[in-house]
């Protein structure tokens, strides 16, 4: 599982189409849990920057990185973003 959206890095590189893919989640308690996502021009290159979001956890729930992904569709910076 994974995201396209375009972007703008922080160095000012336009990327159409970015691959964003949670690489990594840690839960922090029975609630809670932080997760890492990096980003990279397409699904076969090296990441060029990663970020941290922090979201609740359900227990009951999916997975976590199906909760990940959940979460950050609905952040203002993932709009418009398509699953790939």
């Amino acid at each position: 599982m994974a995201l396209k959206k375009d972007i703008t890095t922080r160095q000012g590189i336009e990327i159409k189409d970015a691959y964003f893919r949670v690489v990594s989640v840690r839960l922090n308690s029975k609630s809670g849990m932080e997760y890492v996502v990096a980003y990279s021009k397409d699904n076969e290159s090296p990441a060029v920057d990663s970020t941290s979001y922090d979201c609740a956890y359900s227990l009951s729930g999916n997975n976590p990185i199906a909760q990940a992904y959940t979460h950050l569709k609905t952040l203002p910076e993932f709009a418009g973003a398509t699953d790939c």
